[in-house]
This record gives C-alpha cells, sequence and structure tokens, in this order.
C-alpha cells in the first residue's frame, strides 16, 4: 500500500507501516467529508435558485414535502442548474399550494423581474 510514497515513507518498513496507516485514516474519514460538502453545494445552489424566486431552501423542502413531491437535494439542484423552468415551476407549485407569493421579507412587494 506504500507504493507511490515518496522517501523513506516507501523504502523502510517502520515509517511505511506508519504512513500507510496514516494515508487509510485519512481515506476513512475523506470519504465521509466529501458526502459532507457535496451536500452543502447541493443546498447552497437549490437556496441560491429558490431566492431568486422568493422562496427559502426550507420554505421550499417542506412545501415539497407537504405536496408529496419526493426529489431530494441532488436532484433539486441538478434541476435548479440545468433546468431553471423546471425548477421555477416547482417553486410556483408549492407557492401556490402556500397560497403565498414570496416566503422572503420585502419580495412580496417587489414586481417579477421579466
Amino acid at each position: 500500500l506504500a507504493k507511490g510514497f515518496r522517501g523513506r515513507a516507501k523504502n523502510c518498513v517502520r515509517i511505511a507501516r506508519q504512513s500507510v496507516s496514516r494515508a487509510l485514516q485519512f481515506a476513512y474519514r475523506d470519504r465521509r467529508q466529501c458526502k459532507r460538502e457535496f451536500r452543502s453545494l447541493w443546498i447552497t445552489r437549490v437556496n441560491a435558485a429558490a431566492r431568486q424566486h422568493g422562496v427559502t431552501y426550507g420554505n421550499l423542502s417542506h412545501g415539497l414535502k407537504q405536496e408529496g413531491i419526493a426529489l431530494n437535494t441532488k436532484v433539486l439542484s441538478e434541476l435548479a442548474v440545468q433546468e431553471p423552468e423546471s425548477f421555477r415551476s416547482l417553486v410556483d407549485h408549492v407557492k401556490a399550494a402556500q397560497g403565498v407569493d414570496s416566503f422572503l421579507p420585502g419580495k412580496a412587494a417587489r414586481a417579477p423581474a421579466p
């Protein structure tokens, strides 16, 4: 497992064993950290796209759950980036179901962007 390490980390058995052990610890930790970072990225994307339409991420996800629309955060993020019109229709559906024009303070009085 020490193949590719540099210097004594691959040549000396004791140091190689320590280096491999440390590398495996980092790999274990970072597999979980990668999932965390991607989830954070997806939530940030969905929140930014939802706020353009006057809804926060929390209100959007709550509204989708109440309406029985089962889309996870990853799919919502992909919709927000790749299919903005589809995402807008989801947001409009949630807003219509809630009977609210905007969940953001100060957004209700503003005219929609052309």
